[in-house]
């Protein structure tokens, strides 16, 4: 298993390069980064070229590459153009831990990871927890009670769920649970931001804040998840193994959730495992309709000023996460079914 988890890290690094040239490049094709300033009166093209420089976004794309890979403080830069070199450059690189500085945000990427990737694990890993645990129970109970009238009606309603785009699903979520419930006198549930816009920030507003969002990313993937549960559940509890369990007098609930739910979770492991990342990224769309300042928010606003070195990076992190929780994933395939062994 080591050798294997080794052999696997080492395949991800070129491909972790790989991809983070092709993003970079297609960045730098995109647009100017500063070209909302020739809209700003108060800028003159010399405080944007001097800007410019200062960035490092004068010099040839490859080498721009090099110093957000290894950093710049090798290279000294010729700042008013002039043909003198003016001062050494100070960004350190990603392989020194510094992401660079965010053109969007005016400070460190590093600062503003810090600041949104909590925001973002908050909400989406609440909703996580709430996806998978109500998928497991849904779908186990729809197994068990297979062509009843409950499983049809949880059959329906998971169609009709995951059939909605999230961005439908959110803004039912408002008119029903906001717009409506105030109409009717009923606690509104709030549809933006973090906190109370009175600067209340105690743990139930911010609980209050999170309901609609939650429910927005969980909804669907309860729904596609615990057909998942339920068509592989109705595969196992009907194999040899199961009816031999049956047959030596073990318990109903030793069986289902000891013997069979163990092998019926395997497929589950697989798209928890691809989905996972997706934290990481924030939901770009519910965050964006409810003002969540996550990941998800940042991105939007970092890809409207094409913020090559957030952008980039969160493309870096992303990757990173993927190739760590696939490796992951065939750990804990390894780890629930015996049978499976990596050479």
């Amino acid at each position: 298993m080591f050798k294997y988890i080794v052999r696997r890290i080492l395949q991800a690094i070129p491909l972790v390069f790989l991809i983070t040239v092709i993003v970079f490049t297609l960045l730098k094709f995109s647009g100017d980064p500063l070209a909302y300033l020739a809209q700003d009166p108060t800028v003159t093209e010399a405080d944007r070229f001097l800007l410019r420089a200062k960035l490092g976004l004068n010099d040839p794309m490859p080498l721009q590459y090099v110093h957000w890979l290894i950093g710049d403080n090798w290279y000294w830069r010729d700042i008013d153009g002039d043909g003198v070199v003016d001062e050494p450059g100070t960004r350190m690189g990603i392989l020194r831990g510094d992401l660079g500085e965010s053109f969007r945000f005016r400070k460190s990427v590093n600062d503003v990871f810090a600041e949104h990737l909590p925001r973002t694990l908050m909400l989406a890993g609440t909703a996580y927890i709430v996806t998978v645990v109500f998928a497991l129970v849904i779908g186990v109970f729809a197994a068990l009670r297979q062509y009843t009238i409950a499983d049809n009606i949880i059959t329906g309603f998971s169609f009709i769920t995951f059939s909605l785009p999230v961005f439908l699903l959110a803004l039912i979520l408002v008119q029903v649970f906001a717009v409506e419930a105030r109409k009717a006198g009923l606690p509104a549930l709030p549809v933006s931001g973090l906190c109370d816009p009175r600067g209340d920030c105690s743990t139930d507003e911010v609980i209050r804040h999170l309901i609609l969002p939650v429910l927005s990313l969980s909804l669907i993937s309860i729904a596609g998840y615990s057909r998942y549960i339920r068509a592989t559940m109705l595969e196992v509890i009907n194999t040899d193994y199961v009816r031999t369990a049956r047959s030596k007098g073990l318990s109903e609930n030793r069986i289902i959730f000891l013997h069979a739910l163990k092998n019926a979770s395997l497929p589950l492991v697989t798209l928890i495992g691809l989905d996972i990342p997706g934290i990481l990224s924030g939901a770009v769309i519910t965050e964006t309709i409810f003002s969540w300042p996550g990941m998800g928010y940042m991105f939007t606003q970092a890809l409207d000023q094409l913020d090559a070195p957030l952008l980039v990076s969160f493309v870096l992190m992303i990757a990173i996460a993927v190739i760590a929780f696939q490796l992951l994933t065939d750990i804990v395939y390894a780890w629930l079914d015996p049978r499976i062994r990596y050479t």
